[in-house]
């Protein structure tokens, strides 16, 4: 079963670039692959409503590759829940399960949000938190699993380099 991280940069008001790496274990220091996506078809930012602008880049590319690398984590850049309302990950596993596709949803915002049921994750010695939700294990577990990352700051290394791709800083040899 193999791990999936994303992430979304916009390039312009209609194109964006959504990235992905793969890896194996929580604590891999390397992935197995990277891809990354040209993406159109989003709208603006709605604050509160971030989701309806990074579903449309990222389902794509989680679809095809929840189904080849037999992926049963996805990590998203976000939350999964805001309290009452569904973030961008609740909306990644409603979608991806009307295609029959079940994976754990984590995931990591670099912002807290009031009101969210968020694990504050430390990392390296950084004083300043992730905040951690999850779907299909409890938030104290994913906490647990992103604070294994490897990577000695704040922001694990996979993580920054699937923000790193996005930005086409890194080009990824499997696109």
């Amino acid at each position: 079963m193999m791990i999936l991280a994303t992430d979304v940069h916009y390039l312009s008001e209609v194109e964006a670039r959504a990235a992905a790496v793969v890896f194996e274990h929580w604590d891999d220091p390397a992935p197995v692959a990277m891809y990354a996506d040209r993406a159109t078809g989003f709208g603006p930012y709605i604050p509160g409503r971030f989701y309806e602008r990074e579903l449309p880049c990222l389902l794509p590319m989680l679809r095809w590759l929840s189904s080849a690398h037999d992926v049963d984590t996805i990590v998203v850049d976000g939350y999964v829940d805001l309290g009452t309302q569904a973030g961008l990950g609740r909306h990644v596993a409603n979608a991806l399960a009307e295609d029959n596709l079940t994976p754990a949803i984590v995931g990591v915002a670099k912002t807290q949000f009031e009101g969210a049921p968020a694990e504050a994750v430390l990392r390296g010695e950084s004083t300043t938190p992730l905040w951690v939700t999850a779907s299909g294990l409890p938030n104290t577990e994913a906490g647990n699993h992103v604070r294994a990352m490897y990577g000695r700051f704040r922001m694990p290394t996979l993580l920054l380099l699937v923000d790193h791709i996005a930005r086409g800083h890194v080009v990824p040899s499997s696109t």
